[in-house]
């Protein structure tokens, strides 16, 4: 019997007719696989399967997910980035990943008071947000130091207003849903939070607008919650407005601090890839 497979225009294109032809006729298909999205066993005999295919700058993975996950697509990523989901696969330990440098092409582009370096750098905390009765998976954002609009030579922190234009929206109310955002999405690969891409105006491949050095862990909860609603919340707030808080309620204290002291903007995003 032929493995239940999906293989999408854009893997064939990647990957060759002969290769996704093989795959489609059982040949390559794997009896049993990990999800590269929920990380639960699946079977391609007994339950439709995605092929996803991971391509870096000189690598590219062959990955496999539940259909109901995620449909069959190709996910570009670094080539840093698709090592380390190597390395997860064969079981190595990935280390949290440290605040990642502003992408030059990002709203945030960008410089500031950030020691020697001389650039801000955004630092990435995951949680859970409680919205009513239920659980939803959030990424909350805050530079090190303030950012500064291309071109800008002055002392301001134009976070905010670069990301406002961006799209992303202010927060009164941590108890309402933040709006999607056309063109954004959230990279999780191999269940661990690898980016935040950015949608190219110009059509084309998304790119990152902020980039883990290595991937980033998630909690059990935080990827099932991730799963179940392929939205993630995304929070930011200038630097300062957070910190770095140990617990999910300390976290949402933080969060409507910032939104009572309008310094809170949010957008909803789509994941991408897994």
């Amino acid at each position: 019997m032929s493995p239940l497979l999906d293989v999408s225009d854009d893997v064939r294109a990647e990957i060759g007719d002969e290769e996704a032809d093989r795959l489609l006729a059982g040949e390559n298909a794997p009896g049993s696989y990990d999800c590269t999205s929920c990380r639960t066993p699946g079977n391609p005999g007994q339950e439709r399967t995605s092929t996803v295919l991971f391509v870096g700058g000189e690598t590219a993975v062959l990955a496999f997910a539940h259909a109901s996950c995620i449909p069959s697509q190709v996910v570009s990523v670094s080539e840093e980035q698709l090592q380390g989901a190597v390395r997860s696969i064969t079981g190595q330990t990935a280390v949290p990943a440290p605040a990642a440098p502003v992408s030059p092409a990002s709203p945030a582009a960008a410089a500031g008071d950030a020691g020697e370096t001389g650039q801000a750098v955004l630092g990435v905390t995951c949680g859970q947000i409680l919205l009513g009765n239920d659980l939803h998976p959030a990424i909350v954002v805050e530079p090190t130091g303030p950012i500064a609009r291309p071109g800008s030579t002055g002392p301001g922190d134009d976070f905010l207003p670069l990301l406002i234009e961006a799209g992303f929206l202010p927060v009164t109310n941590v108890a309402t849903e933040p709006s999607l955002l056309p063109g954004w999405s959230v990279l999780i690969a191999m269940g661990q939070l690898h980016a935040v891409l950015q949608g190219n105006p110009a059509g084309g491949q998304p790119s990152a607008w902020w980039q883990a050095h290595q991937p980033l862990t998630l909690t059990d909860g935080w990827r099932a919650s991730a799963n179940q609603r392929h939205t993630v919340l995304v929070y930011a707030a200038p630097a300062g407005s957070i910190g770095q808080q140990p617990r999910e309620d300390l976290l949402r204290d933080a969060l409507e601090k910032a939104a009572a002291g309008g310094t809170l903007v949010a957008a909803a995003m789509p994941l991408a890839g897994t």
